[in-house]
C-alpha cells in the first residue's frame, strides 16, 4: 500500500532521460537513524557524481544540528535545504524540520504537512517524488527507525525499476522500518550501512546506459533467450513478449545486485538457482497499486460510465466486470466502493448486481487481496466517510465488508496465455500494456473488444492508449483513458478458437492448477522440436547434446559413430564417439558455440566390420526452437567408398533414404491427426465446462438471491422484534400502573377467569382470601377464607350465566363487615371473561348504624 504522494506508474519510456540530470538517492532514517547515516556518508566516495537527500522524523518545535552533525563525517557539502534550491552533484541536502520534501525538476520542494504533528510519513513523500521524477533512476536507502515508514515509497521505486537498498536489521538500533521493507519484498540489497555505498555504486556502475540498447525490433541475445526459456519452464509465463527495453533493465538489476559483469554468467546462474529464478519473475511482475488511484479518472467512471451502465443493465440485473493486473486488490475493491455509492442514486438500478473479477499473475498478491486486509495507512487514500462504511478497523490496520468482499472473485490469470472473461460491461487493464511489446497490444486490444459487449468499456492507464484500434474503440473521456466498444466482433479464424475458451474456475482456491498442454508438430518440446529440425534439414543419423556435451536425444541409427564407454555408464558425447571421430567432433563442438554457422567435417573415418567407411559430420548451435536453446546438434552421413576394394558396393542407399524420410512424413502427419483430433476433443470438454460453469452460475445467482431473500426476511422479523418489545415494555408498565392504582385505593379486588380460577389480586384481597403469588391460576373453591360467604363459588356461577352484578353483605371470622360485589369481567373487545369480586369494608358503616339502632331502643 502506497501514500497519496506516490504517482501513478510510469513507463520507461517517459522516464528515460526525463528527469534530472544528476542522480539522487534518498536516504530515509528515523529512530537510531543518526548513527547510520553517519555511517555511510563516511563510507561515500567524495566524488560518486550522486546528490543525497537525507529525511529524517524531526521534532517540528526544535531546530536541528542534523545538518552540522553529517558534515562532521563527509567531505561532502552539507547543506538544510531550502524551497527550490538546485539539487547538485556530491552534495547532502538535509530535510528541515516541521517540513515535508520533495524533488521536482532538479530542485528541492518544501511544503507544510498536513499533520504537524503525530502519524506523517515523510520517508514516504521523498521517496514516492524520486518515483515519479526519476522513475528506473531512482534510489532509496532506508535505515533505522520505528515504523513502516518508507516502506510504500520503496515499493514505488521498485515497480518503476529503480533500486533500493535496506540497513541490515541486526545492525539497525531499531529494526522496525529495515524488517517492513524486507518483509514487504521491495529491498533490493540488504547490509550493514557502511557497506551499502560500495554496493550501490557496483549497481550504478553496472546499469547499462538506455540509449545504447538495442531497439525494440532486435532480435534476443542467446543469455536473454535462454533466460526467458527458464523463467517459462519453472513460471509458464512467457516473458519473450515484453518489451526489450523493460527485459534488459529489470535482468540488468538483479545481474548489478549479484555482481554478473555478462549476461551469460548470470543465465548460468539461473539455471543453477531455482529461487533466483522466482525473484527474478517478481522482479518482472508490476506489483504497485493503490486506492483511487488517479482521482480524477475514478471520478469520471464514477459520474459518467458506471450510470450509464447501470441504466442499461436495469433489466438484466448484472453487471460484469474484469480487473487485469489487479495486484493485492486496491483497484476491484474500489471500484466495488464506487459501484455502491453509484447505486444510492439511481433508484431504478437498485437490483443490479456487481461481480468483479480481478485477476493478477503473482500468486502472493492474489492471496494477500483475498484476506481483504490492510494497514492503517491506506487512511491517506481512502475517506474517512468510505473507511466507515466499507471498512472495519482492527487493531493494525483496515479489513474490507463482507458485502464489498462479496461482489469481487480474485483468480491467478495470465492475460497472454489463459482464456479471458467473456460478456463483460467494463474491463479495466491500467499501466499493464505499457510492459508489452507492441505485437502483443496489438493483439490484445482486438481480445478486450471481443470480450465485451456492446457498448462495453475499457479502461486504461494514464499512460496508455489505443493506439490504431481507434476502429474498435470510442473515446468517451480520452484524457482519462475510458474508451467504449462499438462495432462488430473483431477475433475470427485462428484467433477465435485460441480466445474463444471460457474462464478459469471462479471458486476461490489457494493452489491454482497449471493447465496441461497437448503436445504438437509445432510445441517446443524437447522430442518433438528435435524431430521438427531433423526431418526438415537432415533426416541422417543425430544426435542432440546440451551444454556440457551430454547427448540428451537420438535419432536414426548412431551405432556405428558411438558406442558406450566401458564401465559405469556414461551419455557424454565425449566418451561415445568412435575413436576417430572423438578428437575431430571435440574440436568442432568448440568452434560451434562461438558462431551461428554449421561446422563441417568431411572425409573423416569409422573403422565398420567391413573396413574404413568414410563419414561426413555436421555440428550446428542451435538456438530455436526455444527448448532446443544452448544446445547442439551432431549429425553423421556415411560418405561414398573410394573404389578398388573387391566386394565393396558404391552406391549410396538413397531408397533407404527416402524410405526413411517418408515414414517420418507418416509419424507427422499422424501426429498432426492426432493432435486435431484432441484439440476436438478439447473444444467439446471445454463447451461442456462451459455450459456447467453458466448452469453453477446461474445457481450462483439464485443462491445470491435467496440469501438477499433470507436478509430482507430477517430484518423484518428484526423489526417486527422490535415492535413487540416495545410493546410488551408498554404493557409491562401498564400492569404496573394498574397495580399501584389498585392497591392504593385500598380496596380488596380479586379478578376470576370462566373457570374461576385466580387470575390477579390486589394486596388487600390476599388479607381477606389466603392468596400468595404461587396461587395464581388455582380454583377459588381451594382457597380457604375469613369471610363467612360459603356461597360465593356459586353466586361467581350465577354472574356468569346471568351477568347479573351480585352483592352481599358478609361478616367475617374477626367479627368485620364486608359488602362482596360480583360482576362480570368485560374484555376490551366486550367479551365476558370471567368475573370480578370487589370486597368493601363496611364495618365502620355497620357500627354506626348498630349504635344508632341501640340509641333508638330507650326512647320507644
Amino acid at each position: 500500500m502506497v501514500n497519496p504522494a506516490r504517482p501513478a506508474i510510469i513507463p520507461a519510456s517517459q522516464t528515460e532521460g526525463a528527469g534530472p540530470v544528476t542522480r539522487i538517492v534518498g536516504l530515509g532514517a528515523s529512530a537510531g537513524g543518526l548513527a547510520a547515516l553517519e555511517s555511510f556518508l563516511a563510507a561515500v566516495q567524495p566524488h560518486s557524481g550522486l546528490a543525497y537527500v537525507v529525511v529524517q522524523h524531526l521534532d517540528p518545535t526544535q531546530k536541528t544540528l542534523l545538518a552540522e552533525l553529517l558534515q562532521r563525517v563527509t567531505s561532502m557539502r552539507v547543506r538544510e535545504a531550502e524551497q527550490g534550491m538546485r539539487i547538485e552533484p556530491d552534495s547532502v541536502f538535509v530535510i528541515p524540520p516541521g517540513t515535508e520534501l520533495r524533488v521536482a525538476d532538479g530542485r528541492l520542494n518544501l511544503s507544510t504537512p498536513d499533520e504537524p504533528r503525530g502519524m506523517r510519513l515523510p520517508i514516504n513523500v521523498l521517496f514516492s517524488s524520486l518515483a515519479s521524477v526519476q522513475g528506473e533512476r531512482a534510489i532509496a536507502v532506508l535505515l533505522s527507525g520505528m515504523g513502516s515508514d518508507g516502506t510504500p515509497g520503496l515499493q514505488a521505486i521498485k515497480a518503476v525499476g529503480g533500486l533500493t537498498l535496506v540497513q541490515d536489521p541486526e545492525t539497525a538500533q531499531f529494526d522496525a522500518m529495515p524488517r517492513s521493507a524486507i518483509d514487504a519484498g521491495c529491498a533490493d540489497i540488504v547490509a550493514a550501512p557502511e557497506a551499502l555505498p560500495a554496493r550501490l555504486m557496483d549497481c550504478v556502475s553496472e546499469e547499462s546506459d538506455p540509449s545504447s540498447e538495442a531497439p525494440p525490433a532486435a532480435p534476443p541475445t542467446a543469455p536473454m533467450q535462454q533466460i526467458v526459456s527458464l523463467l517459462q519452464q519453472q513460471t509458464r509465463h512467457d516473458f519473450s513478449l515484453y518489451k526489450p527495453s523493460t527485459l534488459h533493465r529489470r535482468v540488468g538489476r538483479r545481474m548489478a545486485i549479484h555482481g554478473f559483469a555478462s549476461m551469460q554468467r548470470y543465465a548460468a546462474y539461473l539455471a543453477k538457482n531455482r529461487s533466483e529464478i522466482d525473484l527474478l519473475f517478481r522482479e518482472l511482475l508490476i506489483g504497485v497499486t493503490e486506492f483511487f488511484r488517479d482521482p480524477e479518472a475514478w471520478k469520471s467512471l464514477g459520474q459518467s460510465v458506471l450510470p450509464a451502465l447501470l441504466s442499461a443493465r436495469a433489466s438484466e440485473g448484472s453487471l460484469r466486470v474484469w480487473c487485469i493486473g489487479c495486484s493485492t486488490g486496491e483497484e476491484p475493491y474500489s471500484l466495488a466502493m464506487l459501484f455502491q455509492e453509484t447505486l444510492q442514486h439511481l433508484p431504478r438500478a437498485q437490483d443490479v448486481s456487481l461481480q468483479v473479477f480481478a485477476s493478477d499473475l503473482n500468486p502472493e498478491a492474489i492471496a494477500t487481496a483475498r484476506r481483504g486486509y490492510f494497514p492503517k495507512t491506506i487512511r491517506d487514500q481512502v475517506s474517512p466517510g468510505r473507511l466507515a462504511r466499507f471498512f472495519t478497523e482492527t487493531e493494525n490496520g483496515y479489513r474490507v465488508h463482507e458485502s464489498l468482499r462479496d461482489r469481487v472473485l480474485f483468480a491467478r490469470h495470465d492475460v497472454i496465455l489463459d482464456p479471458p472473461f467473456t460478456r463483460l460491461d467494463l474491463i479495466i487493464c491500467r499501466n499493464l500494456l505499457i510492459y508489452f511489446d507492441q505485437a502483443l497490444q496489438r493483439k490484445l486490444l482486438p481480445l478486450f473488444h471481443y470480450c465485451l459487449r456492446d457498448a462495453g468499456v475499457l479502461m486504461l492507464g494514464s499512460s496508455e492508449t489505443i493506439g490504431r484500434a481507434g476502429h474498435l474503440f470510442a473515446a468517451i473521456d480520452s484524457r482519462q483513458r475510458l474508451y467504449r466498444r462499438y462495432g462488430r466482433r473483431s477475433l475470427s479464424g485462428p484467433e477465435m478458437l485460441l480466445h474463444s475458451l471460457p474462464p478459469l474456475s471462479r471458486q476461490r482456491k489457494d493452489n491454482d492448477v497449471t493447465p496441461r498442454t497437448v503436445s504438437s508438430p509445432g510445441d517446443d518440446t524437447l522430442q518433438a522440436a528435435a524431430d521438427h529440425v531433423l526431418l526438415q534439414v537432415y533426416a541422417p543419423a543425430a544426435v542432440v547434446l546440451n551444454a556440457g556435451g551430454d547427448i540428451v536425444y537420438i535419432s536414426g541409427r548412431t551405432g556405428k559413430y558411438l558406442e558406450p564407454a566401458a564401465g559405469k555408464a556414461n551419455w557424454n558425447i565425449h566418451a561415445m564417439a568412435r575413436e576417430h571421430l572423438r578428437a575431430p567432433i571435440a574440436a568442432a563442438l568448440g568452434v560451434a558455440a562461438s558462431r551461428n554457422e554449421p561446422v563441417q567435417l568431411r572425409g573423416l573415418q569409422v573403422e565398420t566390420p567391413t573396413g574404413l567407411q568414410p563419414v561426413d559430420v555436421t555440428v550446428q548451435a542451435l538456438q530455436t526452437p526455444a527448448a532446443l536453446a544452448g544446445m547442439t546438434m551432431v549429425v553423421f552421413r556415411e560418405g561414398a567408398r573410394e573404389s578398388g576394394g573387391p566386394g565393396e558396393d558404391h552406391a549410396v542407399p538413397e531408397t533407404a533414404h527416402e524410405a526413411e524420410v517418408q515414414q517420418y512424413r507418416d509419424e507427422i502427419l499422424a501426429l498432426r491427426d492426432d493432435a486435431r483430433a484432441t484439440r476436438e476433443q478439447l473444444q467439446s470438454s471445454n463447451e461442456e465446462l462451459q455450459s456447467t460453469n453458466e448452469e453453477l452460475q446461474s445457481a450462483n445467482e439464485e443462491l445470491t438471491t435467496s440469501k438477499e431473500e433470507m436478509q430482507s426476511m430477517n430484518e423484518e422479523l428484526q423489526t417486527i422484534n422490535s415492535e413487540l418489545q416495545s410493546k410488551l415494555d408498554d404493557l409491562a408498565l401498564a400492569q404496573s400502573d394498574m397495580k399501584n392504582v389498585l392497591n392504593s385505593i385500598e380496596i380488596a379486588v380479586l379478578f376470576l377467569d370462566r373457570q374461576l380460577h385466580v387470575r390477579r389480586y390486589t394486596d388487600r384481597a390476599a388479607k381477606l382470601i389466603s392468596l400468595r403469588e404461587g396461587d395464581i391460576g388455582r380454583p377459588l373453591g381451594e382457597l380457604s377464607s375469613i369471610l363467612d360467604y360459603p356461597g360465593l363459588d356459586e353466586d361467581a356461577l350465577a354472574t356468569l350465566r346471568t351477568l347479573q352484578v351480585s352483592e352481599k353483605q358478609v361478616l367475617t371470622s374477626d367479627e368485620r363487615w364486608f359488602t362482596v360485589r360480583i360482576m362480570p369481567y368485560h374484555r376490551l373487545d366486550d367479551v365476558i371473561d370471567g368475573v370480578v369480586i370487589i370486597m368493601l369494608d363496611i364495618t365502620d358503616t355497620k357500627r354506626l348504624e348498630k349504635s344508632l339502632r341501640g340509641g333508638a331502643d330507650p326512647s320507644a
